[in-house]
């Protein structure tokens, strides 16, 4: 039974290592009410009661995975400014280590604002740069992480395509970890999905499976499948996961599928839900889970998170009690 296997496999095998690699942000929230228009302009006045500063990007993938109760170590960048020590300070508070995110004084820290009132988001501020890191950056950022490779159990790349991930820097990472029969999970983003070639696995949601395979809109298991093989034929990856939403997640292999029925009940807020089933994945198959049972804890696990607003986590007592009810 797979509770009983996740319950025995959390408690007994030491905490696994696991090296994060990806896009550093900040989430930023402000939280109030809104009851009236601005005179203004047609937009609703927020009487703000509070704010709240959260990780988020790979940063959220490292905190899911110390909420799992892994060891993580998180490779980024950052800029040089006031939000990266923000970033600093909350990933102290939740014990993972900064010694692998460096500055980059060309760019600003990731940030997002999003403005909710009651339990509805009315706007989203960004603040970015997405250019690539420089020849130089990407050189020394390598030689940082190389050692951590060396001693951890699996590597995930949180790719957000906001500049440190470029084609040249990931299949140097993804060809390290392949030397030393690593196993590297991709959670992608962009267009371009050449640069994950050589992954084990990687977890793409519907729209942006649509978008790397340059196909329309998959509206069927036969779209999907159809789409998936474009990928997995130049990517050369093992597996492939999709997360669809109300529909579950679907693992695809050149050989096979299955689809995993969705456990959600309630959705207040899917800000974070990917980076959860990225990190169950990562956490689950380090403790020798097979794809499809780590998939189908990752869908449990998403189904926790996506009744809060903002980036939630878990643990596993909340999704082995999730089990157990469904």
């Amino acid at each position: 039974m797979l509770t009983e296997k996740l319950h025995n496999a959390h408690h007994n095998n030491p905490s696994p290592d696991i090296l994060v690699i990806g896009d550093l942000m900040l989430d930023h929230y402000i939280f109030g009410s809104a009851t009236r228009l601005s005179p203004e302009a047609p937009v609703p006045i927020l009487n703000a009661h509070r704010e709240s500063k959260i990780i988020g990007g790979a940063a959220n993938v490292a905190s899911n995975l110390i909420d799992l109760g892994a060891k993580v170590h998180l490779a980024g960048i950052v800029g040089d400014d006031v939000f990266a020590n923000d970033v600093a300070d909350i990933l102290t508070t939740k014990g993972i280590g900064d010694q692998l995110i460096l500055k980059d004084s060309s760019r600003v820290t990731t940030v997002k604002t999003r403005v909710i009132a009651g339990n509805h988001q009315i706007v989203r501020i960004d603040k970015e740069d997405t250019h690539n890191i420089s020849a130089e950056l990407e050189e020394s950022f390598f030689a940082f992480i190389t050692p951590y490779i060396e001693k951890t159990d699996i590597v995930v790349l949180s790719d957000y395509n906001k500049g440190l991930l470029t084609p040249t820097l990931s299949l140097r990472i993804i060809g390290y970890c392949q030397s030393l029969g690593k196993r590297i999970l991709v959670d992608p983003k962009g267009l371009d999905y050449s640069k994950y070639e050589g992954a084990f696995l990687i977890k793409p949601n519907r729209k942006e499976l649509a978008e790397a395979a340059k196909t329309e809109k998959i509206n069927s298991n036969e779209d999907l499948i159809k789409a998936a093989h474009i990928i997995l034929d130049s990517t050369r990856a093992t597996y492939l996961i999709v997360t669809l939403s109300e529909a579950g997640i679907a693992i695809i292999t050149k050989e096979d599928h299955k689809i995993i029925p969705v456990a959600a009940t309630e959705v207040y807020d899917v800000t974070g839900a990917g980076d959860t089933v990225i990190a169950t994945l990562a956490y689950c198959l380090s403790l020798g889970f097979s794809v499809e049972e780590a998939a189908t804890i990752a869908n449990y696990a998403a189904s926790i998170v996506i009744k809060h607003i903002g980036s939630a986590t878990t643990s596993i007592e909340e999704i082995i009690a999730s089990l157990k009810t469904n």
